[in-house]
């Protein structure tokens, strides 16, 4: 570990050379190439720089023992000697932490996906919920909400809405969201009283740009059809729906949300694009060692992941164990206390992994 934080701490040095070097200067490209990976690097960098003097001063207070102190000096170093050691321990720990790869997709933004699953109408009622606690968390968040496309119930919320989050960071957070998600509770419906179960899924995919994903106009078959659904006057009136299918994979997205046929093709190609890096993401992962993977990860979306239980007032996420009786808050979008402990379950994970190799 510390031979990287070194290689590193040299790299960092170089950089500041070479931003001050004229040809970099004058290179619009190359200045702010370097400028990046100095500022990615710098908090790693600044935290071994401390760590290294904390060792130093440690090394230091304990030689200082040796020497013919009286009993009260030797208090006061023991005393300093014990706090140095704390924050030697507290910055090994975060030095780990801040040499975990980086997910490059952390900072994008995102395209949520949620679509009713098992359970009818009460599966639909359910992804309503959903749309609305990730609404709402996004909201606190600072972040903006865009529905793309939506095909609501006929009994309420929605057989399946694909929407957008805009904000810093939004994937690194709700990644964790992927899968099945499923929910125990009395319809209203149910004269009963009896409990059902059903479910939505989840899909969430990182924005991507067109940079990143070479997809070729002559790859793509544009449909326009007329709108249906709530949508004012327009609907059924302009053909300002767009359906688009990327001929090579055979994803197919549709758009009809806007009433512009120029809007709605703008939608479905941000989803679209999306939806190709993912495949493209996934068939690479694949590919890698699954014992280097974490067990948190961002999951396959068949997979049942955390389950609501309205009886109980209980949300209980599967993949880490962690049961919270706090079932209206996270519906309401306080979700920190779910996802920040997936976090840190991740990180414990990649730690571990990494101490291994």
């Amino acid at each position: 570990m510390f031979d990287r934080l070194q290689s590193l701490e040299d790299r960092y040095d170089k950089l500041n050379q070479l931003l001050s070097d004229p040809e970099v200067i004058s290179d619009s490209n190359k200045l702010r190439e370097y400028s990046i990976e100095q500022s990615e690097l710098e908090e790693t960098v600044l935290a071994y720089r401390e760590y290294k003097t904390v060792k130093e001063e440690l090394t230091e207070a304990k030689a200082m023992l040796d020497d013919k102190l009286d009993a009260e000096m030797k208090e006061m170093v023991r005393g300093e000697i014990s706090e140095l050691e704390e924050r030697k321990e507290a910055l090994e720990e975060k030095l780990k932490l801040l040499l975990i790869p980086k997910d490059p997709n952390d900072e994008k933004n995102v395209i949520v996906e949620i679509r009713g699953a098992a359970g009818g109408d009460e599966a639909a009622l359910f992804a309503g919920n959903l749309f609305k606690m990730y609404s709402r968390y996004a909201e606190a968040q600072g972040w903006k909400t865009e529905v793309i496309e939506s095909s609501p119930s006929e009994v309420g919320g929605y057989k399946e809405v694909i929407f957008m989050i805009t904000g810093k960071g939004a994937y690194s957070k709700l990644k964790y969201e992927n899968g099945a998600h499923r929910v125990q509770r009395v319809p209203e419906t149910e004269s009963g009283g009896r409990i059902h179960t059903s479910t939505a899924t989840v899909a969430v995919l990182p924005e991507a740009e067109e940079v990143e994903v070479d997809i070729n106009e002559k790859d793509i078959r544009v449909d326009r059809f007329a709108s249906s659904g709530p949508g004012g006057q327009s609907v059924n009136t302009t053909m300002s729906a767009v359906r688009l299918t990327h001929i090579p994979t055979g994803i197919v997205v549709s758009c009809q949300d806007e009433k512009s046929q120029i809007k709605n093709k703008e939608k479905a190609m941000k989803v679209l694009r999306a939806r190709v890096y993912d495949k493209f993401q996934k068939e690479a992962q694949a590919e890698y060692d699954t014992t280097r993977k974490s067990a948190v990860g961002t999951g396959d979306r068949s997979e049942r992941i955390r389950t609501y239980n309205f009886p109980q007032s209980r949300v209980t996420d599967h993949r880490i164990g962690l049961t919270i009786q706090k079932l209206d808050q996270i519906l309401d979008g306080k979700l920190d206390e779910i996802i920040d402990a997936l976090i840190l379950d991740e990180q414990a994970k990649q730690i571990e992994q990494a101490e291994a190799q």
